[in-house]
Order: C-alpha cells, then sequence, then structure tokens
C-alpha cells in the first residue's frame, strides 16, 4: 500500500513539475533559481498530504494553489527582497521564442505587487476562472477582479507600443 502511494506520487510529481516550474517562473518573473525553490517547496509539501488525497478532487489544481501560497509566503520574509549582483552568463533561448519578447514581458511582470502577479498568473497563464483564482488565494472575487483590471493596467502602461513591436519580429 505505501509504495503504490510513492509510486502514484512520483508520477504525478513527473507529469506536473514542469508546469509547476514554469508557472513558478512566471511568478518569480523568471528567476529560475527561485522557481526551482518554490516548484521543489510545492512538491514536497505535496509529497506530505498526498495520503490524504483522496479528498481533493484534483491534485493537479491543488499543487497549482500551494504553490501561489508557497510564493506569496516567500515573498512576505525579508530575505525575498534581496536580490544578488553580478553578471548573468550568456545563455542560448532554449526554445527559438523571441528572448526581448520575454524579456520585457518578465520585467513587466516584476514591476507588479506579488499578489497582482498572483493574479495575473493564475488568471491568464493557469486560464484559472476568477473563483477558482479567488479560492486560490483566500480573496472575494471582487477583489480578484479588481486585482487582474488594476494589474492588466500597470502592464499595458509598463509595456505601451513596445508589446507590439516585440510580438511582430
Amino acid at each position: 500500500m505505501r509504495q503504490s502511494r510513492a509510486d502514484e506520487f512520483l508520477e504525478f510529481a513527473s507529469a506536473r513539475s514542469g508546469h509547476l516550474f514554469r508557472s513558478a517562473c512566471l511568478l518569480t518573473s523568471g528567476d529560475t533559481h527561485l522557481a526551482e525553490d518554490l516548484t521543489q517547496e510545492t512538491l514536497g509539501r505535496m509529497y506530505v498530504l498526498w495520503g490524504r488525497m483522496t479528498r481533493i478532487g484534483n491534485p493537479a489544481a491543488y499543487a497549482q494553489t500551494v504553490l501561489v501560497r508557497t510564493f506569496l509566503s516567500h515573498r512576505r520574509r525579508r530575505s525575498a527582497t534581496e536580490r544578488p549582483l553580478g553578471e548573468l552568463p550568456d545563455r542560448a533561448p532554449d526554445d527559438g521564442h523571441d528572448p526581448a519578447l520575454r524579456i520585457a514581458l518578465l520585467d513587466a511582470l516584476a514591476g507588479l505587487a506579488p499578489k497582482d502577479r498572483a493574479v495575473v498568473v493564475l488568471r491568464y497563464w493557469e486560464d484559472r476562472s476568477v473563483e477558482e483564482t479567488a479560492d486560490a488565494l483566500h480573496v472575494s472575487a471582487a477583489a480578484v477582479r479588481t486585482r487582474s483590471s488594476r494589474a492588466l493596467a500597470k502592464l499595458r502602461q509598463r509595456l505601451g507600443g513596445t508589446i507590439g513591436e516585440l510580438a511582430t519580429r
């Protein structure tokens, strides 16, 4: 019985870790190291709860909620404001997408407050409904709509006309 639960969790973790990592990258505005840490912490928390997963209807959505909560609790820590300095290593684009567009979007996301960023990622990257996003963040649906509206306005203001120029290259 115990071995089958471990096998089930390994299968779940293998299937969901890439998606969780991509979402974490968006939440952290491209900080892949922090995204890896958040993904690992999320999977660790899921493993602890895995025996009780039969009561949860959608473990993938629950894992996404755990990821967002882990991100928000990390942002509350004092050490979250520390930024390493120095030169970044040169890296080739990994998937053929335009790096200038990616950098512009990640920089614009970085300018949002953590909760606003979480709303944008859940609503528009994860394609969750207002109610699902509200449940994940423990806020009202009205708060999600307000945050979403304000965050999109900030993104439009930050990106201005550059997003169209970058996307049409």
